[in-house]
């Protein structure tokens, strides 16, 4: 159980990022300040908030649990964000410091018009309401749990989940709003060696507790087994398989060409950086920092396996993988270790929510303020727009969140998946724009639209059956799944299916112009 002394780390943590944050942001002058850090930043330093803006709490509990119930090789997928920023550093930051672009989004402002940039802006801002306001969510469900237990109350009642999630979301924004990007930046540096240093100290006392000969079990219970080859699978298997090398590798990698190639989330960062170069330089870097961290988070699961005796999470008394490891925290941790982790999962709830509410507020602004205001605003007037912009997200993320709190709600499975509706249509129009010199404006949004249509079709409707191969099947009950043993098209493929419908459709249309 937590001690007072895990509660003291806790808060002293909470305390210390709002003051740091206001520290480490400096003074705003301007827009470009505020949204860009004055283009700027070290690279290692975006290098480590691209990482840190990409993990979230989902990922510090829920990667252990991928080997604590499988194997290691969920690592497969890093070969391929190592490939997809390869192509983006190649094809696409040269594209946005060639027009000192502001936005992700501008560039489909400059090729197609304001429109198509309008509608990719919204987009972006609906994919990072849904998915990260369930991240947030989830990072409440941990901390109810430990303060349910220990009995913490606030006016008599327990603590709420709107309490804990309006906590984070007050301490977020505080430093975010005052300090813009540039606290963003150096606050997921911080937030980063703090999550990534408690899993290696989760990792040193897990290790001290090993039983002779664990590591020969794990090998033969094939926990660490890293490359799934394929070869005696069908093309079925391919399909619907998320870890197969060949799934991973060109998934994983078209995933990550929309992730850190059109997403603003991630963009901004990459603007921040003083030259095209060093922009480079942090997004290949982050893919390898990112395969150590998933490397990491994956042996901690395998550890545990071992720990627990190679029970299950059923046979443990919990509902399911992703409670083993925080469980580890409360009852496997000295006192004052388990406060430092559940800080580490903070920080990676926190670093996620404070780029999402930076790269929102900079959209909001630059891709659909400005396109309609569409007159210069004096950089003062147009800081303290932004700056109301952050605050205006940041309640927004606080009461979307709240609304989960019945976490059997179907909506939450949409949340965690929304990117997988979007990338590929905002990757195929950006494709588009590149490849078909004919493509205009309504080919681009027509097909963009028409592709979020097809991917909920594909994602919700298309299923293998064993013996029928292929069907449409709209939203079959989880008993009729499980007893004829439907399976879906892995999640990787979703985005490089949306991208090749987007591209397609938009180069038909395209055939009715002359270039």
């Amino acid at each position: 159980m937590l001690t007072t002394f895990d509660y003291i780390v806790i808060v002293g943590y909470l305390v210390g990022v709002a003051v740091l944050g206001i520290r480490m942001g400096g003074r705003q002058r301007s827009t470009k300040d505020y949204f860009l850090g004055g283009r700027d930043l070290p690279w290692w330093a975006v290098c480590f908030s691209v990482v840190a803006t990409e993990t979230s709490t989902l990922t510090v509990i829920g990667v252990p649990a991928i080997t604590f119930g499988g194997t290691m090789t969920f690592l497969q997928l890093t070969i391929g964000y190592l490939l997809g920023r390869l192509v983006v550093s190649l094809l696409f930051l040269p594209r946005y410091f060639s027009g000192s672009l502001s936005t992700a989004y501008a560039f489909l402002g400059q090729r197609f018009g304001d429109g198509m940039r309008g509608c990719a802006s919204v987009t972006f801002m609906i994919t990072r309401l849904l998915a990260d306001g369930v991240r947030l969510f989830a990072t409440a469900i941990p901390l109810k749990v430990i303060a349910d237990s220990a009995g913490l109350s606030i006016f008599s009642d327990p603590v709420s989940y709107f309490q804990i999630i309006a906590l984070l979301g007050v301490v977020t924004v505080i430093y975010t709003l005052i300090g813009g990007i540039r606290a963003v930046v150096w606050m997921d540096v911080v937030q980063m060696t703090l999550y990534v240093g408690g899993g290696l100290l989760a990792v040193l006392f897990l290790l001290d507790g090993m039983p002779e000969g664990w590591w020969r079990e794990a090998v033969a219970a094939g926990k660490l087994t890293v490359l799934d080859w394929g070869f005696a699978d069908s093309f079925a298997d391919w399909v619907t398989k998320p870890y197969v090398l060949i799934t991973a590798v060109i998934g994983g990698g078209v995933f990550s060409m929309a992730s850190h190639g059109t997403d603003q989330l991630i963009v901004q960062r990459l603007l921040a950086c003083r030259n095209q170069a060093d922009s480079q330089r942090a997004l290949v870097a982050s893919a390898l920092v990112v395969g150590v961290q998933f490397a990491l988070f994956l042996f901690v699961g395998v550890l545990l396996w071992t720990y627990y005796g190679g029970l299950s999470p059923a046979e443990l008394g919990l509902s399911r993988g992703d409670e083993v490891f925080p469980r580890y925290i409360i009852e496997g941790l000295p006192p004052g270790l388990s406060g430092l982790l559940l800080a580490g999962i903070l920080a990676a709830a926190m670093s996620t929510l404070s780029s999402s509410l930076n790269s929102l507020a900079s959209s909001t602004m630059m891709d659909v303020y400005e396109r309609i205001i569409r007159k210069p605003q004096a950089e003062d007037r147009a800081l303290l727009i932004s700056r109301g912009l952050t605050l205006f997200w940041g309640v927004l993320f606080v009461l979307f969140a709240s609304l989960f709190e019945d976490t059997q709600n179907p909506v939450v499975e949409l949340g965690l998946a929304i990117a997988s509706f979007t990338y590929g249509g905002l990757l195929g129009a950006f494709l588009l724009g590149l490849l078909s010199k004919r493509a205009r404006e309504s080919d681009a949004i027509i097909s963009f639209v028409f592709t979020i249509v097809f991917m909920v079709l594909i994602i919700f409707g298309l299923w293998f059956h064993p013996e029928q191969g292929w069907i449409i099947h709209l939203g079959p009950s989880d008993e009729l799944v499980a007893a004829q043993g439907l399976r879906q098209v892995a999640w990787p493929w979703y985005t490089l299916i949306g991208a090749g419908v987007a591209v397609a459709v938009g180069s038909m249309l395209a055939l009715r112009h002359r270039e």
